[in-house]
C-alpha cells in the first residue's frame, strides 16, 4: 500500500512505536491520520504535530466500542479509512498473572484487533483494499518469560492477523504484523528489572526504526515485520523442536528458569519483548 492520499488510524498513538508511526504516515503525504490513545493530551500533540492531516481522539481500545468510533470519526474528518494501526498494547500479569491480568491482556491485546477487523473489514472488502497492521512482539513468536498473560495474547495476536491475511488476502486485504523486541519507549524505561531483561536479551531499537520496517513491509506486501532479525532463526530453531532454545526439558527446564543465572540471562527463546504503549 502506498500511503499517498490514504487516510489511517493509528492507536496507542500518544508515544512510542504508534507517534513514529503517525508521523511517517503524515509524512508520507496521507491524507488524514487519527491519532488514538487513552493520553488524550499526548494523542492531541501528535495530531498538533501532524497539522491539517491529524485528529486526536481519546480512548481505550478495551472498549469493544471503540473501533466503530475512530471508523466513523475518520470518515466524517478525512473520509473512508485505508489503514489501520492496531498498536496499543498492555503487559500485565506477573507469572500466571490473575484473572483481572488476563481480561485486560485479552482485551487491549486480541479484542482491539477483532473489534478493529469487524468495524472495518465490510468496507474494505466492497472497495476492494484495505490494509490492517498489527503490533504484536517478538514474545508472538517465541515466548516471555514472567508473564503468561503477554505471552500467550501476543501469540493470538500474531495468530489473528495471520488469519485475516488467509482468509481475505486474495479480496484486497493487505495484513502485516510487526514482532519486535526490545524499542526504546517509556514503557521500558519503566519497566525496572523487565526493562533489563529485554536490553540483555537483544540490542534495543528506536521506535522510528521499527515504524519505518513496519511501513516499508505495507509498500512491499510483506506480512512478517521483524526489527531484529535475529528472531528469524530463533523462530526457525523453535519451529525444528519446540524445546531447542529452552534452558533444558520437562521438569528441568522449569527449574532452570528460575535460576539467578537465567533470570539474568534469558536466552534467545526466553525473550522479555517490548509492548506499545497502552491506548
Amino acid at each position: 500500500m502506498e500511503l499517498a492520499g490514504r487516510v489511517a488510524v493509528v492507536t496507542g498513538g500518544a508515544s512510542g512505536i504508534g507517534r513514529a508511526l503517525a508521523r511517517r504516515i503524515a509524512a508520507a503525504g496521507a491524507a488524514g491520520v487519527v491519532v488514538a490513545d487513552r493520553d488524550a493530551v499526548g494523542a492531541r500533540r501528535v495530531a498538533d504535530e501532524l497539522g491539517p492531516a491529524g485528529l486526536a481522539v481519546a480512548c481505550d481500545v478495551a472498549d469493544p466500542d471503540h473501533a466503530e468510533a475512530l471508523v466513523a470519526a475518520a470518515a466524517a474528518r478525512f473520509g473512508p479509512v485505508d489503514l489501520f494501526c492496531a498498536n496499543a498494547g498492555v503487559a500485565v500479569g506477573r507469572e500466571l498473572g490473575d484473572p483481572a491480568d488476563w481480561q485486560a491482556a485479552m482485551d487491549v491485546n486480541v479484542g482491539a484487533h477483532v473489534a478493529a477487523a469487524r468495524a472495518l473489514l465490510p468496507g474494505w472488502l466492497e472497495r476492494g483494499r484495505g490494509a490492517f497492521l498489527s503490533t504484536a512482539s517478538a514474545a508472538g513468536l517465541l515466548s516471555q518469560i514472567g508473564s503468561a498473560p503477554y505471552a500467550a495474547t501476543k501469540h493470538a495476536a500474531v495468530a489473528f492477523a495471520e488469519w485475516l491475511a488467509i482468509t481475505y488476502g486474495d479480496r484486497g486485504v493487505q495484513v502485516a504484523c510487526v514482532c519486535p523486541m526490545g524499542v526504546a519507549t517509556p514503557l521500558l524505561d519503566r519497566a525496572g528489572p523487565a526493562g533489563d531483561a529485554v536490553r540483555a536479551a537483544g540490542g534495543v531499537v528506536e521506535p522510528d526504526h521499527v515504524a519505518a520496517l513496519a511501513l516499508e513491509a505495507l509498500r512491499e506486501g510483506r506480512f512478517l515485520v521483524l526489527p531484529h532479525p535475529e528472531v528469524a532463526g530463533f523462530e526457525r530453531l523453535r519451529a525444528g523442536d519446540a524445546s531447542a532454545g529452552w534452558p533444558g526439558c520437562g521438569g528441568c527446564a522449569a527449574r532452570s528458569w528460575g535460576t539467578p543465572e537465567r533470570r539474568a540471562d534469558p536466552g534467545p527463546v526466553a525473550i522479555l519483548s517490548e509492548a506499545p504503549e497502552p491506548g
